[in-house]
């Protein structure tokens, strides 16, 4: 079986889903705006840095979805996808989507966001399988604010593409897969990938790319 694996913020998208999904709450007035955008900011450059705890990054993330409730939550995120998503969904990625696609590789995206934010941007992608960071509910049947089992961060992306291969019957020994990401954070499973492609690159990947000879794809410039 051959997989195409995506990232997403940075790789399919040229934005950070989740920074974008806390300012456009802030603009809806459920956060505090100086105090959210300092916080949101402080958490993008410790990922940005390799340095992020993302426990303590989801706690942040969902406190204002968890206080909102579902239906509200869902209202808020119909209309971050028209505003801020969807205008964000250039051809190129689509193009590359679809070029795997007709190739018959399997396609699935693996990203650090949580899947509240991000299953609704995979459809939109035309992407079915998804594994992104699982929320834990609690009692009332309401995201907690913790991570339901391991978070598909670093190594964890590893381990999560792991026990979805495992649950089909598979392993590294019977699947191809290629891997796209923009981030240094995702060298576990750049490195465990049969194809690695570092894709719209942070500085710091591109220069590890140029010396391991990995492709590089600026998806946004070209798909050559």
């Amino acid at each position: 079986m051959k997989l195409a694996l995506f990232d997403l913020d940075h790789t399919l998208l040229p934005l950070d889903s989740d920074h974008a999904w806390g300012q456009f709450t802030t603009r809806l007035g459920w956060t505090d705006a100086a105090t959210f955008t300092r916080r949101n900011d402080e958490f993008f450059a410790q990922y940005q840095a390799g340095a992020l705890d993302i426990h303590d990054y989801v706690r942040f993330s969902t406190a204002a979805v968890r206080e909102r409730g579902a239906q509200a939550a869902a209202a808020a995120h119909q209309q971050y996808m028209r505003e801020v998503i969807e205008p964000h969904i250039l051809p190129a990625a689509l193009e590359l989507v679809e070029q795997h696609r007709r190739a018959g590789d399997l396609l699935l995206i693996i990203t650090a966001t949580n899947e509240f934010v991000t299953r609704p941007i995979a459809h939109a992608l035309g992407v079915a399988e998804l594994l992104a960071v699982e929320l834990a509910r609690g009692p009332d049947g309401w995201y907690s604010g913790e991570i339901a089992g391991t978070p598909s961060f670093r190594e964890g992306k590893v381990q999560r593409l792991e026990q979805w291969l495992a649950a089909r019957g598979l392993g590294w020994d019977t699947v191809h897969t290629t891997f796209y990401s923009d981030s240094l954070n995702d060298l576990p499973l750049l490195e465990k990938a049969n194809v690695p492609v570092a894709t719209n690159p942070s500085p710091g990947l591109r220069a590890l790319a140029q010396q391991r000879g990995w492709r590089i794809l600026d998806l946004f410039e070209t798909l050559a």
